[in-house]
């Protein structure tokens, strides 16, 4: 026997029986988990080469493998992480100036709340989703597509929620709800006097330098200013008269920006409108005209979804109905710059967008067949297109300037992280650095059982009836299982009030608080109110105190009998 043992045989023995006791650490491959992640990247312009004749292609072979290099090297598209936690269109995406909180928005009527710095490569998962239309007050959730969300160009703190609803809406960075701006009155046909806007809000922006300021644009055919710390009324309102629309005036505002002025000047607002117009203002004010307006910017009555304005100001790129992406001059705002043709989603996606690049080299967005655009800046022309999800319309981007990494989302729900390990930080690459989690026996939903709290529930209905059954455990415990109209008599879940048709149409505590300024006065006792300004002892009287002068002795009349009474005091006869 010892004979035969060789020295396979002890290397294949030390490799099935373990040299210590306890939990062990293999280590973590990250360059082998990153490796799994890389993706083809398709250039147009090799695309274009092979379809060059025979000569002109072996003259090209060494130029097109050093573009396949310098084009890896430029752009984080190499590598991609998917992130699936939406069953419908991703219509919007924000990352907070850190590029740990990642937040998506979706036709599904919610928000994902992604931290970057807490998954792992198995646990690529939201930690939270939040329904901007269910309040603590009221638990009736509405239906409204999410539209646009976005952080601060300073603070992580909070992010801005446009929904297909009149009133925006600010929550903080773990999804509560700050505070939900004022609704305008719709009956009001002068705009000007509305204080918020009267009907559904399509875009918006925050200010450049201040965090308490941030822009909206609206179907009412108007933009407002607000101020975060102001949530019953707008600071200031701009009316978009339509020269288009004929007498009304009135057109829907679909895209807005807020950027930075060429040359040190103040902030300039750009947005567009159904009619076709492109209009800018002035950020600081005056809002009673425009500074530049282009009436016929792209076609009448397409749906311009795609607004930005670089970094410097000089530069404005949209993204049109009419298929079409334009490159504007904010110093000379008559006519484009540039103009290719690019097939529009806006028509299915009205939150399809483009944007300029952090270092303004390159301008991106997504097309229909679910291809990444990279845009030269200067002719408009593709520098790369990458598929992304071949099949289904890419509708929204964000290119983090300090991750470095492109985010997408598709119309199949699905959201994906585009990195180059050697261009990008953070992020995905935090994600990828770290060990697997192993799958708790608990984490299987198959090998579990959802049983009643109390056990003993199923016996209320056994017999078919809508009641407890004579003899049965919930007959003989009457606050234990189902009541006869079947609800749950589990005494853990809270009594809910029955709601009466006056109650509906009654507004509560919190409604009348929120909207009704000073409303909390009417709870106060008045003497208590006026004691809080009385004078303490030793104290000077700071109102009354000239009474003490003139009137140093305080003298009442008295009345001995009912002939001295005055006559007003009387009774009549």
């Amino acid at each position: 026997m010892d004979d035969d043992y060789t020295m396979e045989d002890d290397a294949a023995l030390r490799q099935f029986m373990p040299a210590s006791f306890g939990k062990q650490d293999a280590g973590v491959d990250v360059e082998a988990q990153i490796e799994r992640c890389r993706r083809p990247v398709v250039d147009p312009r090799k695309q274009a080469a092979t379809s060059k004749p025979d000569s002109d292609k072996d003259s090209d072979d060494d130029d097109s493998d050093d573009d396949d290099d310098d084009y890896e090297d430029e752009f984080p598209v190499s590598h991609g992480l998917v992130i699936k936690t939406h069953e419908k269109t991703v219509t919007t995406i924000a990352l907070d100036p850190s590029g740990t909180r990642l937040v998506t928005g979706s036709t599904d009527c919610t928000l994902k709340l992604h931290d970057l710095s807490a998954m792992t490569p198995t646990t690529i998962r939201a930690f939270k989703e939040v329904n901007p239309f269910v309040t603590k007050a009221s638990q009736t959730a509405e239906s409204h597509s999410i539209y646009q969300v976005l952080f601060g160009p300073h603070s992580g703190g909070q992010f801005l929620v446009i929904t297909a609803t009149s009133q925006a809406r600010i929550f903080n960075r773990d999804g509560d709800q700050i505070s939900e701006f004022k609704k305008g009155d719709m009956y009001l046909r002068d705009k000007l006097n509305t204080k918020g806007h009267t009907a559904e809000i399509t875009s918006g922006a925050w200010h450049p330098t201040n965090r308490d300021l941030f822009v909206t644009a609206g179907t009412d055919s108007t933009v407002r200013i607000w101020d975060v710390n102001n949530r019953m009324e707008q600071k200031h309102v701009i009316v978009h008269k339509s020269k288009a629309a004929g007498s009304a005036g009135m057109t829907r505002m679909t895209a807005i920006a807020w950027g930075t002025a060429p040359e040190g000047q103040n902030g300039l607002i750009v947005s567009a409108a159904l009619d076709g117009s492109l209009v800018m203002w002035n950020g600081e004010g005056p809002f009673h005209r425009p500074a530049g307006e282009i009436r016929d910017a792209h076609a009448k009555d397409t749906w311009t979804s795609g607004l930005d304005i670089s970094s410097d100001g000089r530069l404005v790129i949209t993204r049109g109905g009419d298929d079409t992406i334009k490159l504007w001059d904010t110093r000379k705002f008559k006519a484009p710059i540039n103009t290719v043709a690019h097939p529009s989603t806006s028509f299915q996606y009205p939150t399809s967008n483009i944007q300029f690049a952090p270092n303004m080299q390159s301008v991106i967005t997504g097309s229909e067949t679910g291809d990444l655009h990279i845009l030269n800046p200067a002719t408009l022309r593709p520098e790369l297109v990458t598929p992304v999800t071949p099949g289904s319309p890419l509708v929204t981007v964000n290119w983090h300037p300090k991750l470095n990494q492109i985010i997408t989302g598709s119309a199949n729900g699905q959201t994906t992280i585009l990195f180059n390990p050697k261009l990008s930080s953070h992020g995905a690459l935090t994600i990828l650095s770290k060990a697997p989690k192993k799958r708790h026996l608990d984490d299987d939903p198959s090998l579990t059982t959802d049983m009643d709290p109390l056990g003993m529930a199923g016996e209320a209905v056994a017999g078919g009836g809508g009641g407890p059954q004579p003899g049965s455990f919930a007959a003989r415990h009457p606050t234990i299982g189902l009541t006869a109209s079947g609800k749950s008599r589990d005494p853990r879940r809270p009594h809910i009030p029955a709601t009466t048709p006056f109650a509906k149409t009654t507004p509560d505590e919190r409604h009348i608080k929120e909207s009704i300024p000073l409303s909390s006065m009417r709870d106060e006792d008045p003497v208590e109110a006026l004691l809080k300004y009385a004078p303490k002892e030793g104290e000077k009287k700071l109102f009354t105190g000239v009474y003490d002068q003139t009137q140093p002795k305080t003298i009442y009349k008295e009345y001995d009998s009912d002939e001295d009474e005055p006559s007003s005091k009387r009774p009549r006869r």
